[in-house]
């Protein structure tokens, strides 16, 4: 009776903690999200107490926060061998967050120049916590404590070097087996439901295909095998990681490498036409590419934003990228299109892929003549008369009977040259609260603004101002290069309107006045975690307020010529626009008609997006808003398919909010950098210029490069130039180097905010924009 009592009891007993433990789970989640929620608010304060100068206050509330968490922080580091996965980030908040304190605490001792403490108080994050990593709330991006420590010492100890990184030495692909050029599939197989979504290229004859295809080329797998510089190196390859050797200036060990890269097929396609491309091998890159698009059409991967990248829409892009820029190949490709349903979300799972891989075909004589006669290669077409107006006053857009868009300004065609101008000193960070109003800055106190008017131009890069470079100010250099508008918001901080006003009337330069919509969480009151909620009638209240001031404050000013609404919102940062787009768009779409409300002049509206996501959800739910904005960096080879995409889903003129590449590059001298990045916006305009009214997809209104000058603070510290890379992309040591944007650079920082070095960019639009 008694061993019953005691079975029956331990499993009352059992069932009674089970339950307890369910019940309690949710308050151990909920202290558990607000111990790091309040780790966090420690950061948050010291980081304005160190801008505001209140040091004692700085050290007292990192001393705290070290001494409330660095036990659960010690916990989190222990196993750690690398940083986190990414979007695994905030499960390490509380050892982040205490890490960051001591970061603060050292960085504020180094600037009361108490160097050996902010030594050792460095030297110990970076020993306890070498993984922490600090986000960066201004690009969505995470930055290294251990890294940016270890710069602050170098730095004290007078270390720092102008590690400007050698060029790397090129080495050419060379095949064994080249193949032929182009390859004729329609013998070795045939292709079946082109255009449809059951396309596929049945292979009949594999060994010709091989054999014509050359090495490299899918499907020959056997060259490789008899290539004597593979065999060679052969042993080697399995200790070379093979993303890390892409970007690189070593081709050939790359392609070899990437021919038995672990990738599904059509990755490794692509980027062994990237690697052939890049040693200057177009035949065989175009045949690479071309392999993918009737090979491996619907092969996909992954941008750093997690949003989904089609693979074999880049391929066709680059095909015709190639053969329109080395007409010695004699071809052009025809009739090629890859049409993806259910593309524009980050699902990839219901994506229907229409494919049509073309035809690759010789060049005509008529194509050889607008070739050498048009910069678009292309003859203008006809507009036919107007049957459609957005826009009552001196801005407005108008719509052609042959479907083509075009802005006209005092019924002008108007051709958007803009530029994003941000002139951040040298020093000045927005995340230490820092950053100042440059529309009301005066270094020098001698009445005038300084960027704007006194910025002059350190011509031989000597860093000092010698006699006859005179101050001419930032707004008559971008009058110089061709520039009709620049990009700004009006927060952070309150816009002079006297700058606006004096920008458009003596320069002749208009201003795009933009609202971020809750991005950054900015003007919606949410706070950074979780952002702005935009199901949040509280929230949105605030933002139309916001928006609301921003169109009665400057609605007067004859120099606005567009209003812009959001930045690239739908990526998700600080805001929740990724994850409820509807939501997102219909607000957007409310604001939109606010600002039509109160606007007397009915100047067009534009919202600046992300790329193309979500493109669909934005055609259904903003008929108000007049202009698809996007800010796109795709690459050298232009914009693809957008013009195309936006036409065919929303109808609407688009205008590139943000473009561009640094001027920088790992492995690459500083003129091949520079070079670089000239061909990029080159490029980059003259697609948006073929695409504009009488050419191309005819929606195209312009664009704003980004940007004017480059900014110190965006891989965190802002007294250094930071060289290193802060996220992949398609740039030319393959990633993104964002404190090197500008085509204006401010020499070696030290005089800041009026030194400038302009980059080869900035002359390719001087000759290309007047």
């Amino acid at each position: 009776m008694n061993r019953r009592w005691e079975i029956e009891n331990r499993r009352w007993i059992k069932v009674f903690v089970f339950f307890l433990s369910i019940f309690c789970l949710p308050f151990s989640i909920i202290f558990s999200y607000a111990q790091q929620e309040d780790s966090s608010e420690y950061v948050k304060n010291a980081w304005a107490l160190q801008g505001q100068g209140k040091l004692e206050e700085v050290y007292k509330t990192c001393d705290e926060c070290i001494a409330k968490f660095s036990a659960e922080a010690d916990k989190l580091a222990a196993p750690l061998n690398a940083f986190p996965p990414q979007n695994e980030e905030t499960a390490y908040k509380v050892m982040n967050d205490v890490a960051v304190c001591y970061f603060i605490k050292g960085e504020t001792l180094r600037d009361e120049a108490k160097y050996d403490e902010a030594i050792k108080i460095l030297e110990e994050v970076i020993k306890k916590y070498p993984f922490a990593q600090s986000f960066d709330p201004s690009r969505g991006t995470f930055w290294s404590i251990k890294e940016t420590s270890q710069t602050i010492i170098d730095e004290i100890k007078g270390q720092i070097k102008d590690n400007m990184w050698e060029p790397e030495k090129e080495v050419k692909v060379e095949l064994c087996d080249e193949g032929r050029f182009p390859v004729d599939y329609t013998k070795y197989g045939e292709f079946t439901n082109v255009g449809t979504k059951d396309y596929k290229y049945v292979i009949k004859d594999q060994i010709g295909l091989a054999k014509e295809a050359g090495e490299g080329i899918y499907p020959n797998t056997s060259s490789l095998k008899f290539d004597p510089e593979f065999v060679k190196i052969k042993k080697h390859l399995g200790n070379i990681d093979h993303w890390k050797i892409l970007n690189g200036r070593d081709y050939k060990t790359a392609f070899y490498k990437w021919n038995i890269a672990p990738e599904p097929e059509g990755v490794r396609q692509f980027f062994i036409g990237d690697i052939l491309e890049r040693s200057g091998d177009f035949k065989q890159a175009v045949k690479a590419y071309y392999a993918v698009l009737v090979h491996f059409p619907n092969a996909y991967g992954w941008t750093y934003w997690h949003t989904p990248w089609y693979i074999g829409k880049s391929a066709l892009y680059r095909i015709k990228y190639i053969l329109k820029n080395h007409p010695e190949l004699g071809l052009k490709l025809e009739d090629a299109s890859v049409e993806i349903i259910n593309g524009f979300d980050n699902e990839i799972r219901n994506d229907v892929f229409l494919v049509n891989p073309g035809k690759l075909v010789k060049v005509s004589l008529w194509d050889k003549v607008c070739a050498k006669t048009d910069i678009c290669q292309q003859k203008a077409r006809k507009s036919g008369k107007i049957v459609q107006t957005m826009g009552d006053g001196g801005v407005k857009l108008v719509k052609y009977a042959n479907g083509d868009w075009q802005l006209l300004v005092k019924n002008k065609p108007f051709m958007i040259k803009g530029i994003t101008y941000a002139p951040t000193r040298v020093g000045e960070s927005p995340d230490k609260g820092t950053q100042q109003n440059w529309t009301l800055q005066d270094v020098n106190k001698n009445g005038i603004i300084d960027a704007p008017f006194e910025a002059w131009v350190d011509a031989n890069q000597n860093n000092i101002q010698d006699k006859g470079e005179n101050a001419v100010g930032d707004f008559q250099l971008m009058k110089e290069m061709g520039v009709n508008c620049i990009r700004i918001y009006h927060q952070p901080f309150k816009i002079n309107k006297q700058i606006i006003r004096q920008l458009y009337e003596k320069y002749g330069i208009y201003t795009i006045l933009g609202d971020f919509l809750g991005k950054y969480a900015i003007g919606s009151g949410a706070s950074w975690n979780p952002g702005t909620d935009y199901d949040n009638d509280e929230q949105k209240k605030n933002m139309l307020k916001s928006i609301k001031e921003m169109v009665l404050e400057f609605r007067d000013e004859d120099g606005i010529l567009i209003w812009l609404i959001g930045n690239e919102n739908v990526y998700g940062v600080a805001c929740n626009a990724d994850k409820k787009p509807e939501s997102f768009f219909k607000f957007a779409n409310e604001a939109a008609r606010l600002i039509k409300s109160l606007d007397p002049k009915k100047r067009p509206v534009a919202i600046a997006s992300g790329d193309t996501l979500f493109l669909d959800v934005f055609a259904k739910n903003c008929p108000d808003i007049d202009i698809y904005g996007t800010n796109c960096y795709r690459g050298k080879y232009g914009f693809l398919d957008l013009w195309d995409e936006v036409k065919r889903v929303a109808d609407k003129p688009v205008m590139v909010t943000e473009y561009g590449a640094p001027s920088i590059a790992k492995g690459y001298s500083m003129q091949e950098s520079e070079e670089f990045q000239a061909q990029y916006h080159k490029t980059a305009w003259l697609d948006i210029y073929c695409n504009s009214c009488g050419y191309g997809a005819g929606n195209s209104i312009g664009g704003v490069v980004f940007e004017w000058l480059d900014e110190w603070w965006k891989a965190y510290n802002p007294f250094y130039h930071d060289k290193k890379a802060l996220f992949a992309g398609p740039f030319l040591d393959g990633y993104m180097h964002e404190e090197w944007l500008g085509v204006a650079g401010q020499g070696d920082g030290k005089h800041s905010p009026f030194l400038r070095q302009l980059k080869k960019t900035y002359f390719m639009y001087k000759d290309l924009w007047n």
